[in-house]
């Protein structure tokens, strides 16, 4: 018994001291570890009304696309192209062959009797032009006429029925940020539909002066719908859909429609008088910016500055002078020359504007009559404007037009060397006789590319030269 009790002592102490070597020698002391604190989100309540959520909750469209739809119809038309000329052509002989191109597009009905406005790009060189509503009936249409600077035709079908059409609205009421639809049928099946915004307005493409300014929105358009309409939430008409910028050639969010006043203008005009009569101001312009500015010493960089008044014009008679600066044309403000140019583009001769101008840092609005427009631009040569019975005396001829101005002076400077100057009479281009700068209009038109321009002019000696300019 005794030697029990002396062993369960023993395994007792031998425990003792091997848990407390354990906890002396091997153990290590807990360590800490932090747990990352979980922040509870810090929220701020919000009440949302109609306005923050979607256009689908705040806007419904489907009143202004069924409106639309069909309206809109698939424009079809046909041309003869040239094919390239191959080795076995010319081994053989054989002039190039001609072969039937088709092109597509869109176009808005406009008129119960069957007027369609699209552009010009669309139906440009078409032998024939055919047209097939959204109810897929298909008629024949007639070239009504054209405005390439505007990039506008009018067709016109015959139908017995009354069709669909689509009203003009005001485009220059239109605002930034205006919801619009984009209504087009570019593959002959119905009209397709898409969603957007006014993103801009008066918006140059490429800086030229004779191109008018368009609506941007950002409202999908891809090639087949030039042409279809840009309407607002009342399905009225705002724009033709024209343009859109890509480096694919597809849509990547920029669209562009000539504004509906330009477009309106353009086909009264075409149907009234055959062409586009254009009510011109009558100044040389210059855009203001930050270094046209500076260079200037004025501390305006937004508005027309004019550099130039044309003697005769409606500006001349207005007391429009050198130095003013433009800064609204009726209710319309001018920061760059687009919004200028597009404004005045959707007027007419005799039509009036009020003009809002700086002169000496005072606001100053006058009342112009704008007048036909009576100058031409031959690239090759200058700019050329109808000559007053006074000028044709002076240089002993019954017809032609004046050499207005040149358009550089590097150009003028080559002329001049020459012995062209300005005020020298044109009567002649490739052998259309000239009395108007719509005859200098017609002859430029009827030359071929590969023609070159033959110009017959009197000098101030009286002396007759002829040019001849590829």
């Amino acid at each position: 018994m005794k030697k029990i009790v002396t062993l369960i002592f023993v395994s007792a102490l031998g425990g003792v001291l091997t848990l407390g070597s354990y906890k002396l020698f091997i153990e290590k002391e807990p360590q800490l570890i932090e747990q990352p604190k979980q922040e509870t989100p810090f929220a701020v309540p919000v009440t949302y009304t109609s306005t923050n959520l979607g256009a689908e909750t705040s806007t419904d469209f489907s009143a202004a696309a069924e409106k639309t739809v069909n309206t809109v119809v698939h424009v079809k038309n046909k041309a003869l192209v040239s094919s390239q000329i191959t080795l076995e052509d010319l081994f053989f002989g054989r002039k190039s062959a001609q072969r039937t191109q088709v092109g597509t597009g869109s176009g808005v009905i406009i008129s119960p009797d069957g007027y369609i406005i699209t552009n010009n790009h669309v139906i440009e060189g078409a032998q024939s032009i055919q047209i097939t509503m959204n109810n897929n009936r298909t008629y024949d249409a007639d070239l009504v006429g054209t405005d390439p600077k505007t990039d506008i035709a009018l067709l016109k079908i015959e139908t017995e029925d009354d069709l669909p059409y689509t009203t003009f609205a005001d485009s220059d009421s239109a605002k930034i940020g205006e919801w619009v639809l984009a209504v087009g049928n570019p593959f002959n099946l119905t009209s397709t539909v898409t969603a957007g915004i006014i993103s801009a307005k008066a918006r140059d493409l490429d800086g030229d002066s004779n191109i008018q300014s368009f609506i941007q929105t950002d409202a999908a358009v891809n090639p087949g719908n030039s042409g279809g309409a840009l309407v607002n939430t009342n399905g009225e008409l705002i724009g033709i859909n024209t343009a859109i910028t890509s480096r694919t050639g597809s849509y990547i969010g920029y669209s562009f429609a000539v504004p509906s006043n330009i477009a309106r203008k353009v086909v009264r005009d075409i149907m009234e008088f055959g062409n586009v009569q254009n009510g011109i101001l009558g100044i040389s312009p210059r855009p203001l910016n930050t270094f046209t500015a500076e260079r200037l010493g004025i501390s305006e960089t937004e508005g027309i500055y004019v550099e130039e008044v044309d003697e005769g014009s409606g500006a001349d008679a207005a007391g429009i002078q050198y130095g003013d600066i433009i800064k609204q044309i009726d209710n319309v403000k001018v920061s760059k020359f687009s919004d200028l140019k597009g404004y005045l583009n959707s007027k007419s001769p005799n039509d009036k504007v009020n003009v809002t101008l700086l002169r000496d840092g005072s606001s100053l609005t006058l009342p112009v009559t704008l007048l036909k427009n009576e100058t031409f631009a031959i690239p090759e040569l200058g700019v050329v404007k109808n000559a007053k019975p006074q000028d044709l005396k002076n240089y002993k001829t019954d017809n032609g037009v004046k050499l207005y101005r040149f358009m550089s002076e590097k150009q003028a400077s080559e002329w001049r060397s020459y012995g062209v100057n300005e005020g020298d009479i044109i009567t002649n281009i490739n052998g259309t006789q000239i009395t108007s700068i719509d005859d200098v209009d017609r002859a430029l038109k009827n030359k071929s590319a590969y023609e070159p321009l033959r110009i017959v002019l009197i000098d101030s000696k009286g002396e007759i030269q002829r040019y001849s300019l590829r």
